[in-house]
């Protein structure tokens, strides 16, 4: 994966971090995914972040 292409989303809750793709052409918007959490153990919304 290209550096230049990540993008970092973060769980305000716990501060967990993925990172992730997107097509920047087609998606203007921030990005909010729902994805595993360990520290909580569930499944909670990941918000993009500034890198």
């Amino acid at each position: 994966m290209s550096q230049d292409k990540l993008i970092k989303i973060t769980n305000k809750a716990t501060g967990t971090t993925y990172y992730t793709r997107k097509n920047k052409k087609l998606v203007t918007r921030k990005i909010e995914l729902k994805k595993f959490d360990k520290k909580l153990r569930k499944r909670v919304v990941f918000k993009e972040s500034k890198k």
